[in-house]
Formats: structure tokens, sequence, C-alpha cells
């Protein structure tokens, strides 16, 4: 059921208002335990639901959107909200404007809360990669929240707020989604406006939804989704009508990738719910097909590689010059080198060094000029695929959530936790999370602008299992 819809209609009708449910909200997210947030915009927030009291108790109509309270991953500017990318650099920061897709949401009425605790730059799996501390799992809270949208995720599934905005670059949305049992979307890469979002991988970076129900996620894209003068990947989308979702009979064949299944990487409780939920697809009478794909080593060497390139020229601008904490040293040189390595990250740092060194004479050749290549065969792949097929499910994840502190352990094993997401990341393809057919949800993944048929194969399988 749409949370978004009852709640619109409880305001309509006066039930509730939207000053005290604002207040409840901020209320919960001021106690809770599970470390999602890094700054409340408390004030911002209610004078914003007042004036939506105002409006009902004068009789005027509200939008849909209109005083739903949602959350906002630390990595989107909102005008004069800090902005940190949970990192000691631009932990003091202000945003000096709002990001396009956060704007749209603001237009139309919808509250925002707080800003969410994330990996810094979005840089991690896991949300632990934070100088806020760890973000804590809505279902054991000795497990990870997942990242990098970890704060996000678990504010939907705590009900703290009614939906989030995540971003998502290797699966940064639909992992910690996965981990916390809540909807997660990647739309098509250039759906929504990356303006005002700070860039990891500008070339996979997605705005995208978690939400507790495919509705809301429907109607939280349709309202950030549509071309931006700021943003020349973007490209006009028509609206996904709510009927459109409902209607699988345009759905007649589903694949997976027989080597994630067939991998020792991958938990045999995730193996076997999976393939119980193939089988129950096939019951319904839709052809599954079994599909050849790339192995998850080289998704995820290839991921990485150009993930890490783009990070280490997208981060060059943070030096301390223009904004962001700045260290003196005994010269320039000195200080942009102790600015950097005191402010960023281990995690970042080791992305950015990790990134000069495939860019670097001798080397680009070698590595980013190879993984260039594998990605256009990756995209290649896709398209014979769907071809064949309308949908491509997979498990989000090899294994359920790591204890926290396990990640930080081991960098490797924590890439390689991203091994069923990256792939769809570079062939930017609409992908969604859902709660359902395994302990970490199953991924549904559509061609390339084909957002619609993704939520339309959802509500089957909400049904069905």
């Amino acid at each position: 059921m749409s949370k978004i819809r009852e709640i619109h209609h409880q305001l309509k009708n006066q039930e509730i208002s939207c000053v005290e449910l604002v207040q409840n909200k901020l209320d919960l997210l001021k106690e809770n335990t599970h470390n999602t947030v890094n700054s409340l915009l408390e004030n911002l927030a209610l004078e914003a639901a007042a004036k939506v009291d105002a409006k009902i108790k004068n009789g005027e109509e509200i939008g849909l959107l209109e005083g739903i309270p949602f959350g906002i991953k630390d990595v989107y500017m909102v005008q004069g909200t800090y902005t940190t990318a949970s990192s000691d650099l631009l932990k003091k920061y202000k945003s000096p404007y709002t990001a396009t897709a956060i704007q749209k949401l603001l237009d139309a009425g919808a509250i925002p809360l707080a800003k969410e605790n994330c990996d810094s730059f979005g840089h991690g799996s896991s949300s632990e990669n934070t100088i806020f501390g760890a973000v804590k799992n809505a279902v054991n809270q000795d497990l990870v929240g997942g990242g990098s949208s970890g704060g996000s995720a678990v504010n939907v599934a705590k009900d703290y707020t009614i939906f989030s905005i995540g971003g998502d670059t290797g699966g940064s949305i639909r992992q910690p989604a996965g981990y916390n049992n809540v909807y997660g979307l990647k739309p098509t890469y250039g759906r929504i406006s990356r303006f005002g979002l700070m860039a990891y991988a500008s070339s996979t970076d997605c705005v995208g939804p978690l939400a507790k129900s495919i509705e809301d996620i429907r109607i939280v894209l349709n309202v950030m989704s549509g071309k931006d003068v700021k943003d020349q990947t973007t490209y006009q989308s028509e609206p996904i009508p709510e009927e459109t979702t409902s209607n699988i009979k345009n759905i007649k064949s589903v694949g997976y990738f027989k080597n994630f299944i067939e991998s020792d990487a991958i938990s045999p409780e995730i193996k076997s719910d999976f393939l119980a939920t193939i089988n129950k697809i096939k019951a319904k009478g839709i052809a599954v097909k079994e599909l050849d794909f790339f192995e998850s080593d080289t998704l995820v060497s290839t991921y990485y590689t150009l993930a890490m390139a783009e990070t280490a020229s997208n981060l060059s601008r943070l030096d301390g010059t223009n904004y962001g904490n700045r260290i003196e040293g005994d010269n320039l040189k000195d200080t942009y080198a102790i600015t950097r390595s005191e402010n960023f990250s281990e995690e970042t740092k080791r992305r950015i060094v990790g990134g000069n060194q495939v860019l670097s004479q001798g080397f680009s050749d070698e590595i980013y000029l190879k993984g260039l290549n594998l990605r256009d065969q990756i995209a290649e792949n896709f398209e014979k695929d769907f071809n064949e097929v309308d949908i491509i499910l997979s498990p989000v994840t090899p294994n359920t959530p790591p204890k926290i502190g396990d990640s930080l352990k081991d960098p490797l094993a924590m890439y390689l936790s991203d091994a069923y997401t990256v792939g769809f990341s570079l062939g930017q393809l609409p992908t969604l999370t859902a709660p359902q057919g395994t302990a970490t949800g199953i991924q549904i993944t559509a061609a390339k602008k084909n957002d619609a048929l993704v939520l339309q194969f959802a509500n089957f399988l909400k049904e069905l299992i």
C-alpha cells in the first residue's frame, strides 16, 4: 500500500496535522539508535509543515507529495544546509544551491527532514566509511546498514522517513535496500538529473528513491524525472501511469545469469531461495532462460577501474582552496597534500590512488582503455540478452550483511559484495531491488528506458511470493 497516498488522504481530511506528522518523524530521527542522521533540517521542516496545515485549513487543494516527510542522502546540495558527504573535508560546508532532483520534490511540496549518513563521497558498501560512525542495520544493529546509501535505507525501513533519496553508482541504493528489506530503484542513467549530486563516477552516478512500496517509488520517480539543461546526460521521459505498473501481460520471458548462481561466492541460502523464486515464476507460465554473462571478477574489476579513474578526476577539485577544511602547510604543495591526506577517508584515498594509477602514463592503455573496451562488451551483451528476454533477475548480493567492522578489515571482500550490482550500472540499465525472494531481496532489470517494466514485474513478484 502507498504510504504517500495514505498520508495525503489523512492530511486532506484533517485526520492528522502536518506539523504533528513532521514533529513525530523528527523525534524518531533524534532518538534513533541506528546512526542514520548527519544533520536534522528541523526548522526548515516545521516551517514547511505549518504552511501545509494553513493551506488545508483555508480549504485549498494540496498535491500528492505536499506535506510528505522524506530524507536526503548527505551527498545532495540543499541550499543553506550542511552537505558533508560524511567527510572531514566538507563537515562545515553549506550548500549554495539545491540539486535539481531535490528541488523538484520541494516544488511538489515534499518536506525534507534530514541529511542522511552514508559512506564518505559514496565510497563504500557498508556505510562505515563515515566520520559520523557506522550506520546500523534496521533488522539487526550488529550488522552493517549497507552502502553507500545506508542511512537512507534504514530510515525508510524504520519508518523515520516515508521515502528517501539515495545515490547509486555501482549498487549504492540497491544493496542497502536489500540489506534492510525495502524497495530501492536505480533508474535508467539520465532519467533523473545529477546536477547537485556530488560526483563519484559521473558515467554511472544515478539519483533514485527508496521506499516501502512500488507505488511510492513510482510517484517519487515521476516527480524527479525529466530533461535538465544543467545536466546534458538527461533525457525527457514520459511519466509512468499507475495502471501501467499493475499490467504484466507484456512480460513473456525472464532471464537470469547462471554464472551468478553457480558461483562459489554465493551463499547456499540465497542460491536456494533465488532458484525457488525462479520455479514459482515458471509455474505461472512465464518462460525462464539461463543467460551467459561475464564472470563476477571481471565485472568488479571493470567497474572499479573506471569508477576509481573518475573518482580521482572528480575529487581533484577538493584541495581546500575554494571550499572545505583547509590545513596549512609550509608551502602550497604541502597545503594541498596535508589537506587531502588528513581530510579524506582511507577508502577515498585508496580510490584516488587507484584512479591516478590507472590513468597514468604507461598504465592507461593497459588498464583504463581495456576497462572501457570491456564496458562496451558488457553493454553489447545486454542488448543481445534483451532481444531474448523482457526482464533479467538476479540476487542483489551474494551474501547476507556482514557484521560491523568486518568490511573495514577486508576492502577486497567489500568490493566483491558488489558483484551482482555493478554490471547493471555499467550498462546504465533501470534496476530495482524488491524485498522478496531471498534474504537480501531480488534485483529486477530491464532494457534502457524501460523503467515501467521493472515496476510492473515488481508488482507481479510481490503477489507471487
